[in-house]
């Protein structure tokens, strides 16, 4: 469920700092020795940054559906393209797989898709770090 908040800055602010020690970590270790906890992290790192910007605008989103909402927001704002939505949409449901039904993501997946992710992330991080 969607919500207008007050705005705040200093969440934003917190949510940025924990995705790039998330990516730190993520980059410490071999990507493709564990594939299910890397995509994990880049998952919880766009949701980061989503959410950040998210905070910024004062939105905030909960309940059941919360995460495919604040990516469905991110499209409305403009943060990426409808097939980037839908490729977010997707990692979203491999992350909760992995979470809930203990799927295993391949290290193929990885190497198809971090340039798309990394790209993402390039520009949520650019965008964040204009607003703050």
């Amino acid at each position: 469920m969607k919500r207008n908040v007050k705005i705040d800055k200093q969440k934003a602010k917190a949510l940025y700092q924990i995705s790039k020690i998330t990516f730190e970590r993520l980059n410490s270790f071999n990507k493709l020795k564990y594939p299910s906890n890397t995509l994990d992290d880049y998952y919880n790192i766009l949701h980061q940054l989503i959410e950040a910007e998210s905070c910024i605008k004062g939105i905030k989103f909960s309940g059941d559906y919360a995460h495919r909402e604040l990516i469905d927001w991110g499209y409305t704002e403009g943060l990426f393209s409808e097939q980037e939505k839908l490729f977010l949409q997707n990692l979203r449901n491999f992350r909760n797989k992995i979470s809930y039904e203990g799927f295993l993501v391949k290290p193929f997946f990885i190497t198809q898709n971090e340039e798309k992710i990394m790209t993402i992330i390039k520009r949520l991080n650019k965008i964040i770090e204009e607003l703050l």
